[in-house]
């Protein structure tokens, strides 16, 4: 039964990230442009590599996770 509720709450939660994207495109825009994300852009390529973006995303989800965490266990 854990292994659906996970399931189902990252459903909810792609589902959400998505209509933000949809309805508010402005809400990241941040996302791409922060410094320390590399972007080359040659004749026929273009390389990028959102280093900064991934670890504040990375720093909110685990953050996130660990307050679902938390309240879940009831401590």
């Amino acid at each position: 039964m854990r292994t659906g509720n996970a399931i189902m709450l990252i459903g909810v939660a792609v589902v959400f990230v998505g209509a933000v994207i949809r309805f508010a495109p402005g809400l990241l825009s941040w996302f791409g442009n922060l410094p320390g994300d590399i972007r080359t852009e040659g004749e026929s390529t273009r390389v990028f590599f959102p280093i900064t973006s991934m670890i504040v995303v990375s720093v909110v989800l685990t953050v996130l996770v660990n307050l679902v965490g938390f309240f879940l266990r009831g401590r």
